[in-house]
Formats: C-alpha cells, sequence, structure tokens
C-alpha cells in the first residue's frame, strides 16, 4: 500500500515537501491524481519556470502518484507566488480550479463560480505594426510601407482532462486607408512586397483541439506550428492537419497536413491566389530547449507541382537541417541552424536556367542578451542576428523584417513599459539574392539592397 505525505498544519502545506509520513496517510480522504493527468506537465511548467521549487526529481511523476491534498499544496504555494508570467499564472488558475475542494480544505479560498468559468478562459492583444521596406536596384529606390491595427481573440476551453480546444480569431484594420469593412479574402501580413495589400477583416486564423497524455502531445485541426530545431527559420505558421509531439529530455514532433508558402517571388499569382498552398510533413528530434547546450536534426517536405515545376523543375521540396544553441548565462545565450535542399536545379525556361547554390540553403544565427516578460515591467531583450533564407529552403519563416530571398543583419529591441504593454523594434540591412541566371544581366553573387524597418505596440490581456 503506498505512504503518504502528512500534512500536520496550514503553514506545512503552504511550505510543501515535509516528506513526513505517518499512518493517517492511509486513511486521506483524497484520491491519487492519475499519472496521467495533465497537472503533473503543468506543475513541471511551473517548476522550470521558476515558480514551483522542489518539482522533476521523479518523486511526483509515473508510476509514484501523489495525491490531489499533495498536488493542491504544490498549487497554493504557486498561488502564494508573485511577478509570474501571464502564461504561468492562466496555467496557476487553471489548477486552482481543478483542486478547488482541496484548495478549500486548506484554507485557500477560490470561488465555486472561478471553477465553472475556468472551463473558457479568454487571452488576447490589441497589437499595432508598422513595417517599411526600401528596395535601391541600379540607382533606382522603391519603398513600400504598411500600418496596421489587430485585435486578437484566444479562446481556449477544457473539454475533459485530456482534451482541451483552442482557436485564435484577428480582426485587421489598415491605417493607412483608415478602412474598416472586412474585406473577402485577407492577403496575410507577410506578403508585404504587394502594393495592394489589404489588411483589413475578421477571419478565424487558427481553430484546433490539443490532447495530453504523459509525455505525449496531439494536436488536429488548424494549428500553429514554428519549427523547434532553428526557433522558426523553416516555418512559423498555421498547418491544416495534425501534429504528435513525445519524449522527455528528447522529443520527436511529426506534423503532416497542408499549409502555405511565404516568397517574395513565388505564389504571387493573381490568377491563382491559392496557388501558394501544398502539402506539407515535417518530423524533428530535438533536446530539452531549457538545457544548457540545445540541438536538433529535422526533415522538411513542401510539395505544390503546379508552383514548383515552373521554377525548380521540381514538384516538390526536401528540406534538412541541423540547430545548436549555447547558454551563456541565464541572460545570454547564442543559437543558429543551417538547411538545405538538393530538389531544386533548374527552372523551365528556353533555355532551362540553373538555380544558384544560396537559393538552396538557409541559415541564421542570433545572439540574445535577456528578455522581455510582458508580466515583468521594465524587463527588456536585445538581439543580433545574420540571417541568409534561400527561395527554395525555407517555407514559411518566422522573422518580420526578412524573408525567402534576403540575406542580412537584423537587429532588435523589444521593452516592457507597463504590465502587458511590450513594445518592440526591429532593422534589417541586406540584399536581395537572385534565384537563377535567368535574372537580367545578374552575375551568380549580384544583388539589390534592401533594409527593412518593423515597430510593433503590444497590449496583452
Amino acid at each position: 500500500m503506498k505512504m503518504r505525505k502528512t500534512v500536520v498544519t496550514a503553514a506545512a502545506l503552504l511550505a510543501f515537501g515535509t516528506g513526513m509520513t505517518s499512518a493517517w496517510a492511509a486513511a486521506n480522504p483524497f484520491e491519487d491524481v492519475p499519472a496521467d493527468h495533465w497537472a503533473y506537465d503543468a506543475v513541471a511548467q511551473l517548476a522550470a519556470d521558476g515558480v514551483v521549487e522542489g518539482y522533476g526529481d521523479g518523486t511526483y511523476r509515473g508510476s509514484q502518484e501523489i495525491t490531489r491534498y499533495e498536488m493542491a499544496q504544490m498549487v497554493a504555494r504557486a498561488m502564494a507566488k508573485g511577478n509570474v508570467s501571464g502564461a504561468d499564472k492562466a496555467m496557476i488558475d487553471k489548477l486552482a480550479a481543478e483542486f478547488a475542494d482541496e484548495l478549500n480544505s486548506l484554507g485557500v479560498r477560490v470561488a465555486a463560480l472561478e471553477k465553472k468559468v475556468d472551463n473558457v478562459r479568454w487571452n488576447g492583444a490589441l497589437r499595432y505594426r508598422y513595417r517599411t521596406e526600401t528596395e535601391i536596384d541600379e540607382g533606382v529606390s522603391t519603398r513600400y510601407s504598411h500600418q496596421y491595427v489587430t485585435f486578437r481573440l484566444e479562446p481556449s476551453v477544457t473539454i475533459n482532462r485530456h482534451w482541451t480546444g483552442h482557436a485564435r480569431i484577428d480582426y485587421n484594420t489598415n491605417m493607412n486607408t483608415a478602412a474598416n469593412t472586412p474585406a473577402a479574402g485577407i492577403t496575410t501580413e507577410k506578403r508585404h512586397e504587394d502594393t495592394d495589400v489589404e489588411y483589413n477583416g475578421m477571419r478565424v486564423e487558427r481553430v484546433w483541439v490539443e490532447g495530453n497524455y504523459g509525455r505525449t502531445k496531439i494536436r488536429l485541426g488548424k494549428l500553429p506550428y514554428k519549427t523547434w530545431v532553428d526557433g522558426g527559420m523553416i516555418f512559423d505558421d498555421n498547418v491544416s492537419g495534425g501534429q504528435i509531439t513525445f519524449g522527455n529530455k528528447v522529443k520527436a514532433t511529426l506534423t503532416i497536413g497542408r499549409s502555405k508558402r511565404f516568397d517574395g517571388e513565388l505564389g504571387v499569382d493573381p490568377d491563382h491566389p491559392d496557388n501558394d498552398t501544398g502539402s506539407y510533413q515535417a518530423l524533428e528530434i530535438y533536446n530539452d530547449r531549457a538545457d544548457k547546450i540545445t540541438w536538433g536534426l529535422a526533415w522538411h517536405r513542401w510539395a505544390n507541382r503546379d508552383l514548383l515545376k515552373d521554377d525548380t523543375n521540381a514538384s516538390k521540396l526536401n528540406i534538412y537541417e541541423v540547430g545548436l544553441g549555447y547558454k551563456f548565462s541565464k541572460n545570454l545565450s547564442l543559437h543558429g541552424a543551417y538547411a538545405w535542399t538538393n530538389d531544386a536545379d533548374f527552372d523551365n525556361d528556353i533555355p532551362p536556367q540553373k538555380i544558384f547554390s544560396h537559393s538552396k540553403k538557409s541559415y541564421s544565427i542570433e545572439l540574445d542578451y535577456k528578455k522581455a516578460d510582458p508580466a515583468d515591467k521594465g524587463s527588456f531583450g536585445l538581439f543580433a542576428a545574420y540571417r541568409h533564407l534561400g527561395h527554395y529552403s525555407s517555407i514559411a519563416p518566422t522573422y518580420d523584417t526578412v524573408y525567402n530571398g534576403r540575406r542580412g543583419v537584423e537587429i532588435g529591441a523589444s521593452y516592457v513599459f507597463a504590465t502587458n504593454v511590450m513594445g518592440t523594434v526591429k532593422y534589417f540591412r541586406g540584399q536581395k539574392m537572385p534565384d537563377d541566371s535567368s535574372a537580367p544581366g545578374q552575375p551568380r553573387d549580384a544583388t539589390e539592397r534592401d533594409s527593412v524597418l518593423f515597430v510593433e505596440l503590444n497590449y496583452f490581456f
């Protein structure tokens, strides 16, 4: 028969971890928390964020189940913490609702209404963005500028102890035209080269369900995916399909579905606006991102015969990559990734033109200092990076100032002016790379100069 810890005073409950046992434990009226309950992973995340100490030695995971009473002790301790992030606060609230009865018995008040309301949560943001890009080609300067406001809602619902539902709803308003009438078919913000881009209107950007079974996570629907190995260098957007992640210190993520690709040269076809959508599969293997040294390996496959056959003489792109990172200290880290494809050789011009090798590889190296936390007023983060994003080796990169076919230096800073009010500035200066030798008069390394300024202000709620 399992022995269970004994709690003798309310103070001991909040302190947690006395390690005392007695015969009373055998008569504890609260049932064990099942080993596959979502609360274990929630508390593990709080421990990783420094909200709860003394967790992670295996005592409260796997087959060594703990009681609901003991789990409530950890929740009570987390509730007593101040200056936690918004994400951690939401997690604590969810745990408090789950263990409300046990917390009440400890003298920690959780209103019955909270327990019911917590089944549906609403988060989101009000965001202003300004982006200006200047291209200089043979002495001719061309400038594109966009500014818009986004109102974002991110509801989440608890379905049962394993499954939750999620969505993201965006309403965008073009600040240049002051238009506020929803437009049919919103062009994504990443299509910034199009001077006729419209940012107006509302749509459900994402909707998916998520299942947690111990160390296995399942996601189905139109779900968000940011590649782990490279921090989003290959992909950071939506996938319509499914994804499974499993493992502990070493994880694997398998993704299968359909996605768009964002490229200043490909997929811009007014007669076929959906021609930039293709099938997408990815497999990533990587270690815990909290480790001092991080590493990862990945394979991505993006296929669209109609789009690629005119540009690469191929129907698919297989992209392979490696990633590596090192944390010098709590505040300073360096990480990078390198990716390549061998599928793009010649375009279908007459005669066919050879595709340059720089268009078949992508790499990024970034130095980060500190990190801005919206829940921590006065916190800030700085970064400097060099990016090289080949036309055919990146699918939907995460960067706000750099996209396919560009290479150069990007720097940026974020600062939290007040709780949940954060500003960000990024600047890129580099070059636009020709993808093949059909570019008129362009030798292999000839480029246009390119500079981008990006400003963002977020109000989170």
